[in-house]
Order: C-alpha cells, then structure tokens, then sequence
C-alpha cells in the first residue's frame, strides 16, 4: 500500500496571507482566519523541509522554523517536522 502525498500548495493569496500575519501582531484573529494562517505557515515549513530533505540536508529542521515560525515572531506547532512527514 503506497501512501500519496499531501500536495504543499497555499489555500489563500499571498495578499490575504499577509493581510492575516499583520493583524496576528496585532493580536485581532478570528479562529476562522487563525487556521488559515496556521495552514499556510504549516505548508511553507513543510514545503521548505522538503526541500532539504531532497539535497539530503541535515540541518533543514532548525533553518526552516526559524524562517517560517520565529521571524515572524509566531510560537511554532508540537512535531511540526514528524507531522509533515506522515502527510
């Protein structure tokens, strides 16, 4: 039995997308709006530990939160990384 890939593609606009992350500093998120955001911060960190997983890259864990999670100064998800994978 072969397990299909989630496809890693954004469910919103770049615009609406960074609509959502000025108005989470600003701490206003309806919980709708709140998964949204969390969606597509979810896909860009998977989307980018794929990619060093595809250059057989160790150190993909640590530079992909960083850029998806903590410079945006958002508390990133528990098993982020071992979520991705089952996906």
């Amino acid at each position: 039995m072969t397990k299909t890939m989630r496809k890693l593609k954004l469910s919103i606009s770049k615009k609406k997308y960074k609509q959502l992350l000025s108005k989470k500093r600003r701490k206003k998120l309806t919980k709708k709006e709140n998964k949204l955001l969390n969606d597509s911060l979810y896909i860009q960190y998977c989307r980018c530990l794929r990619a060093f997983e595809y250059k057989k890259d160790k150190r993909g864990y640590p530079i992909c939160i960083s850029s998806v999670y903590k410079k945006r100064k958002i508390k990133p998800p528990k098993n982020a990384s071992t979520r991705c994978k089952k996906k």
